[in-house]
């Protein structure tokens, strides 16, 4: 199964096409920029409390039948957070003095 590579980030709506360099997600494929997740979230996910990590980038061209863009498309479907941004704000200030790895 292929990554959803969502189109935006939940937070500020910003743009992130697959090639995106800036891309983060968590390992609910929740995905937000870089800029939001170092200056806002403070890699706190604000949907599951996890870490993020670089989204990985899909291939365009198709190295091995069937793998590519072209083949696996990614997700058209624009996501936006559930939760107030003072919800966000205080889930975060909560829980990110804890490492992801021990949340």
């Amino acid at each position: 199964m292929a990554l959803q590579l969502r189109p935006n980030c939940e937070y500020c709506d910003k743009d992130l096409p697959p090639e995106a360099p800036d891309a983060r997600i968590c390992s609910y494929e929740c995905t937000f920029c870089a800029v939001c997740v170092d200056d806002r979230l403070h890699d706190v996910c604000p949907n599951c409390g996890g870490g993020f990590v670089p989204r990985p980038i899909r291939p365009v061209q198709e190295w091995r039948p069937g793998l590519s863009t072209a083949k696996r498309p990614p997700s058209t479907t624009r996501i936006r957070l559930s939760y107030t941004l003072e919800e966000i704000a205080a889930h975060s200030a909560r829980i990110r003095g804890i490492p992801p790895e021990r949340r």
